[in-house]
């Protein structure tokens, strides 16, 4: 009998894809970082880890130096996390119109 091919999964909990994405080094520190109150999902603020991302959404994040933010549109999910390069690869920054 066959295995059926593992399929991509349609959501995934803001805090696993932050950690995914490499966003944070731990998922704890991502998980902190999502219910800190400054990711917004789609212009909605998000205050738990849990909150769903999907492909097409788009998260507004704090940068490293916390001083400005950074906009990014979700292209995917990962199982696992990955090589930085392949991480990156779940995500494109939106650039600023000005």
């Amino acid at each position: 009998m066959k295995q059926a091919p593992a399929l991509q999964p349609q959501s995934q909990r803001v805090d696993v894809w932050l950690f995914h994405a490499r966003f944070g080094r731990s998922r704890s520190a991502c998980a902190q970082i999502a219910t800190s109150g400054h990711v917004r999902i789609n212009r909605q603020r998000v205050t738990k880890a849990h909150a769903l991302v999907r492909a097409g959404d788009v998260l507004t994040l704090p940068a490293p130096d916390r001083k400005a933010v950074i906009v990014i549109r979700v292209l995917g999910q990962a199982e696992r996390r990955q090589a930085a390069p392949l991480a990156q690869l779940l995500y494109e920054i939106v650039p600023e119109t000005a």
